[in-house]
């Protein structure tokens, strides 16, 4: 066992936090694991989805393992940490393919920065989300956290979460728009949303993907050229309308 699994199966790339003693937490090999899963979902051509998940029923990921900072003696290695998540929650947010993390259980810190950064998100009623570093660490939040914290929740929210440090229940988070669904069985809940993907254009998912992307950073007016032509000329695409016309249930091939 490890502490970051990885299984590849119909479709789909399951990323397990195997860590459920310490609820999950991150260390610096996990981390860097994430980032492989990352790499292994986008290299893939069998992968159309990517799940994330906790392990033991009590946590998604509640933040960072703390006994990382031990070896923090200044402030540039607090600039540097938040560095290298920054990295990470980039490339999450940038795979391809739909990500999905089913939650059950605690969702804090590094972990909701997790959450946060991929596409959707289904948790039981149990779960828990929170930034509540203002009462652990004294420590804060890059840029890019503190980027997709406002977009999941929205800036009132966002700023509620961390100068509260409460956590907030799963109805206040599927209310706010950052949840998708709740579900007691939040495995065959995240199950049902992993048939739909999968099924569904490769290259139209990848396309709404990068373009969502490019509008946040740039503007309504960025250029998506590129994304349309290559989804309209595609070969799925040109497939998909003669099989619609002959009445047929399109077939997709091409990867993201």
């Amino acid at each position: 066992m490890t502490d970051i699994e990885l299984r590849a199966e119909n479709h789909v790339l399951t990323v397990t936090f195997n860590r459920p003693e310490q609820r999950n937490a991150m260390t610096w090999e996990m981390y860097a694991g994430l980032e492989k899963a990352c790499e292994q979902a986008d290299s893939s051509p069998d992968v159309r989805a990517m799940v994330l998940r906790g392990a033991g029923g009590k946590a998604f990921v509640a933040g960072t393992d703390i006994a990382q900072f031990a070896g923090f003696s200044n402030g540039e290695d607090g600039v540097d940490y938040e560095r290298r998540i920054t990295t990470v929650l980039r490339r999450l947010e940038a795979v391809a393919v739909p990500t999905i993390a089913s939650i059950d259980g605690y969702c804090v810190g590094g972990g909701l920065g997790i959450a946060c950064a991929v596409d959707i998100r289904v948790a039981t009623p149990r779960s828990r989300f929170g930034v509540p570093i203002a009462r652990t660490l004294g420590n804060c939040l890059s840029g890019a956290a503190l980027d997709l914290l406002v977009r999941g929740f929205g800036r009132s929210r966002a700023t509620s979460l961390l100068l509260t440090a409460r956590l907030m229940g799963a109805d206040e988070a599927l209310a706010a728009g950052f949840l998708t669904a709740l579900d007691e069985d939040v495995t065959t809940a995240t199950a049902t949303i992993v048939d739909g993907v999968v099924g569904q254009a490769p290259l139209s998912m990848w396309a709404s993907k990068q373009a969502l992307r490019r509008l946040h950073r740039d503007g309504p007016d960025t250029d998506l050229t590129d994304i349309v032509s290559r989804v309209y000329g595609s070969a799925d695409f040109h497939n998909a309308v003669a099989s619609f016309l002959a009445k047929q249930p399109p077939t997709w091939s091409d990867h993201h």
